[in-house]
C-alpha cells in the first residue's frame, strides 16, 4: 500500500498535467481504501452475521462501509475535477500547469 501511495504522490507533485495528477490523485486514494479495508481483515474471522455455526471473532463491517463511503466521495470529486478541467482548457487552451502559470503579455 505504501509503494502505491508513493507512486500517486510522485505523479501528483512531478506532474505538469492536470489528468495526469487528478490520476495521481486517484492512486493515492486507491492505497489508502486499501489500508483501510485490510485494517479491518480479522484471520480466522467469521463474517459479521448472525446464524448458526459462526463463532467469535467476527471480521469488522466498519471499514467496508467507510471504503464505499469513501470510493462514492472519491468518484464525486474525480468527476468534479474533470469538468474544471474542460472548463479550463476551454477557457486558456492548456490544462499544462506550467502554461496556465505564465503572465499574460
Amino acid at each position: 500500500m505504501v509503494i502505491l501511495f508513493a507512486i500517486g504522490l510522485y505523479v501528483v507533485l512531478t506532474k505538469q498535467n492536470l489528468v495526469k495528477k487528478i490520476i495521481g490523485l486517484n492512486i493515492m486514494e486507491t492505497a489508502v481504501f486499501g489500508l483501510i479495508v485490510t485494517s479491518g481483515m480479522v484471520t480466522g474471522g467469521s463474517p459479521p452475521l448472525l446464524g448458526q455455526g459462526l463463532e467469535p471473532p467476527y471480521a469488522s463491517p466498519i471499514a467496508h462501509a467507510l471504503v464505499l463511503t469513501g470510493i462514492v466521495v472519491a468518484l464525486s470529486v474525480t468527476a468534479l475535477a474533470l469538468v474544471l478541467i474542460i472548463r479550463v482548457k476551454a477557457e486558456c487552451g492548456s490544462i499544462e500547469l506550467d502554461e496556465l502559470l505564465e503572465p499574460d503579455e
